[in-house]
């Protein structure tokens, strides 16, 4: 029984009021116009805060500053992060500098490079947020379906330019992406100032929107792809993950893998991250037709009434994964291949300078938290990239873990990139714990953080790196993630080290993940400060040193020796 039959005899009184938001806005239209055009504030209408989403933005407020104008009678300093839709994390040159330029122009100046591969703006005021999508459409960019109760945008192994496999997988990234796009002309017509056409958004819903229906999704929904032996896009942690099948260099087929996501709810055990099941394996020409099945799956099956269960990863707990995939074959008209044996080895980047299949170089850049800015004495990443822009005659790269890679370098360009580099400081040497470490934005833009991540991360880490560096572990990795709440936009539940935020200055400490993604952690400590973070991580980094076996990671050693039980499915991860 597909959504429009579940859904005809339901009153939406049972159901969660985004639902009914997505019917009356007629195909994401809303009231956008009119809340754009209100000068007498600088937010929208609630109704249209939901609907922002679906084309890219979020309206957020700066909280440092909350108090000062609640104090002064003013409304919050209301603005818009912008998130691109940029399937597989790929940019020109000339792309580069447009983004470089609306940074500054119509944001805060900064660039922040996100966990799924793409670029958000922080400060984009409303004044200025048409000026903003029209000079990235003029790009051929756009921020449609970047968020919101959609397919997101859809993340693979980077740098198509590494290999023909690469390649390969890079265009199945951008194919998932452009067959999963709404087709609503409500993006364009908004923001973009197209002429809307005859009939316009109340044409028939199968004309309007064939996949989504008026309904959407009842939640978001990500698609990630990896090439093994790497596994940076932590493939087992998203709606749908496709697992690439190499053999004697050839793309063989994907395991298909269901049920990943990492939000939870502190204090509500029924909400849990959970790492996706591989369900079975298909034909590279097949991936499109899997994504599309999968998510109609969860179209017509995930909860509308509790947006906290509405997740697939929820609608595979309750269907049963065999449960779903029998209703993924049936969409599809055939069963799905049993899977394959693939061995994944790690989640980090290569950074530094690498050859690719074809002879040619690429550079991958650590950027710390993904935030591209100039800073006073430190690197002048913003300039230093604009600079490499103009110079560079290949792509520019972002990857799931917040970095840059600067791709298809000749030798004898290779110097030219250098001088750049080491003119605007961009290659700050950083220890392999940084190197690891992600957290997300938090204070003082995102809305839903209880502390902060990003801006404090970094110095938890000078903390731990003196730790690390009086056990005789200075050269070795963990993998240390943080987010300001439980949202995981970091995917901290990954992390072997994780913090997740529960108030200003105390975090839940987390334990136990798996180097390579493959396993969760489980909750060790929770809602604990700097000192007792430290007092707790370092006798166990010390005997880590000590008592470690032979290329025993982090994560794999607190469980071996029973410092914390291992998280072996996502409904046990609060056991």
């Amino acid at each position: 029984m597909d959504i429009i039959a579940k859904l005809r005899d339901v009153s939406f009184d049972e159901l969660h009021p985004n639902e009914r938001l997505k019917v009356d806005s007629h195909y994401l239209y809303g009231t956008l116009e009119e809340s754009l055009a209100d000068r007498a504030t600088g937010a929208v209408s609630d109704a249209d805060t939901q609907l922002t989403k679906f084309h890219g933005f979020y309206q957020q407020d700066d909280r440092d500053l909350r108090d000062d104008r609640r104090h002064r009678k003013l409304e919050p300093l209301y603005s818009f992060m912008v998130r691109l839709r940029l399937p597989g994390g790929r940019v020109s040159p000339e792309q580069w500098l447009t983004l470089d330029d609306n940074a500054r122009r119509y944001a805060n100046g900064t660039l922040r490079i996100t966990t799924r591969q793409t670029f958000q703006y922080h400060g984009v005021f409303k004044e200025n947020l048409r000026r903003h999508l029209q000079a990235l459409d003029k790009a051929m960019m756009d921020t449609i379906a970047a968020c919101g109760d959609v397919n997101r945008n859809v993340i693979c192994t980077a740098n198509p330019h590494r290999s023909t496999i690469h390649r390969q997988v890079h265009d199945l990234a951008h194919e998932i992406s452009a067959h999963l796009l709404p087709r609503t002309r409500a993006y364009h017509e908004i923001f973009l100032g197209e002429e809307r056409v005859a009939g316009g958004p109340r044409e028939a819903e199968d004309e309007v929107e064939p996949l989504y229906t008026r309904h959407y999704l009842p939640r978001k929904f990500k698609v990630a792809l990896a090439i093994p032996p790497e596994n940076d896009v932590d493939v087992f942690a998203h709606d749908v993950g496709f697992i690439a099948d190499v053999q004697a260099g050839e793309l063989k087929g994907f395991n298909v893998c269901i049920g990943g996501g990492m939000g939870m709810t502190h204090g509500e055990p029924a909400t849990f991250p959970r790492l996706s099941d591989i369900v079975g394996y298909c034909t590279p020409d097949r991936v499109v037709a899997v994504a599309e099945a999968i998510m109609l799956v969860q179209r017509d099956n995930g909860n509308r009434h509790d947006r906290k269960q509405a997740r697939l990863k929820y609608t595979v707990e309750a269907l049963g994964v065999d449960g779903f995939r029998q209703e993924v074959e049936a969409r599809l008209g055939e069963a799905l291949s049993p899977a394959r044996e693939l061995t994944l080895t790690h989640n980090g980047d290569r950074l530094g300078w690498y050859q690719g299949e074809d002879g040619l170089w690429h550079y991958g850049l650590f950027v710390q938290n993904g935030r591209l800015a100039d800073s006073d004495g430190g690197p002048q990443l913003m300039t230093g990239m604009r600079e490499i822009a103009q110079a560079h005659d290949g792509d520019i790269v972002l990857t799931t873990n917040q970095n840059l890679i600067i791709t298809q370098v000749s030798e004898a360009r290779r110097e030219v990139i250098d001088d750049l580099l080491d003119r605007y400081r961009m290659t700050v040497e950083a220890t392999p714990l940084r190197r690891h470490a992600m957290a997300c934005v938090a204070f003082p833009t995102c809305g839903l953080a209880m502390a902060e991540s990003e801006r404090y991360l970094p110095s938890l880490i000078d903390r731990l790196d003196a730790i690390m560096r009086e056990a005789g572990l200075a050269d070795d990795a963990i993998i240390v993630r943080m987010t300001g709440c439980p949202n995981g936009c970091a995917r901290p539940y990954l992390a072997e080290i994780g913090f997740v935020g529960k108030t200003i200055g105390r975090y839940n400490l987390y334990l136990g993940g798996g180097f390579a993604g493959e396993r969760l952690n489980k909750l060790y400590r929770e809602n604990i400060d700097e000192a007792t973070i430290l007092e707790e991580l370092t006798p166990l980094i010390r005997r880590y040193a000590v008592e470690r076996e032979p290329g025993e990671a982090f994560g794999d050693f607190v469980v071996r020796t029973g410092i914390i039980a291992p998280t072996l499915a996502g409904r046990e991860f609060h056991a």
